[in-house]
């Protein structure tokens, strides 16, 4: 884990890789996407009953779960300490009022808590320190007082109950990528006073899986198929978390 995972997104050059490396066609990540927009979308029509919630997106980046939910939602605000980041997001047209929040120092506040709202936070937990995952689920409970104010949904894209953790195991002692356990994430919502409601894998097969032509087919059949199966969410290499609090 990098103790300065903040400050690598203030670099346009890092904003580029993400978006024009991580996010490239065909890579993993973006079927990865494909498969979270179903389902987030989905999930606005299930459980807000037309009622458009309100989008806040914690650690927004350049805005990609803000995509997943155009057309969906009465209104969206994204958060970051990255102006780079939100630079980039302006520039692909996202449809949010954009806000720069401070590394540390008080929770900020959401800009609005009126009406249903649906907090996301995508990509931000594995690579940041536990203090500063506590400040990302705090912020939540502002914008989501009681049971009845929405939803949160949050992405582990690093389980370290998945395949990926085998990666780790044959280079023992070498920490060359973050993980996450489900119960480190499931500690950090009940501290805030979330109960998970529902999870959902969007990958089972490790982004090795999608590098490599004679394996890429077969990989996403299996990672379609177990972003439809509930299930098999304990043992996802990318999994989203949905909670409300109790």
């Amino acid at each position: 884990m990098r103790a300065d995972y903040a400050q690598v997104f203030q670099n346009v050059d890092a904003v580029a890789k993400y978006t024009d490396v991580v996010y490239a066609p065909e890579s993993y990540s973006t079927h990865v996407n494909a498969r979270q927009r179903a389902f987030l979308r989905g999930l606005v029509h299930e459980s807000f009953k037309g009622r458009r919630p309100v989008q806040h997106d914690f650690a927004c980046g350049t805005g990609r779960a803000i995509r997943l939910l155009h057309g969906l939602v009465r209104e969206c605000h994204g958060y970051d300490t990255s102006e780079a980041m939100l630079d980039s997001a302006r520039e692909a047209g996202v449809y949010a009022t954009l806000h720069t929040v401070a590394e540390n120092g008080p929770v900020p506040a959401p800009a609005t808590v009126d009406g249903p709202a649906l907090v996301t936070m995508f990509r931000f937990l594995l690579n940041v320190p536990p203090e500063v995952r506590d400040r990302g689920i705090a912020f939540a409970a502002k914008a989501l007082p009681d049971p009845d104010a929405g939803l949160l949904v949050i992405e582990n894209h690093g389980n370290r109950q998945s395949l990926r953790h085998l990666a780790a195991r044959r280079h023992a002692g070498k920490a060359w990528f973050s993980e996450l356990a489900h119960t480190e994430v499931v500690e950090h919502l009940d501290a805030h006073g979330f109960d998970l409601v529902d999870a959902r894998a969007f990958a089972l097969s490790p982004d090795g899986a999608y590098r490599r032509g004679w394996s890429r087919p077969a990989a996403r059949v299996v990672d379609d198929v177990t972003a439809r199966v509930p299930g098999l969410w304990r043992w996802g290499t990318d999994v989203l978390y949905v909670a409300r609090r109790r």
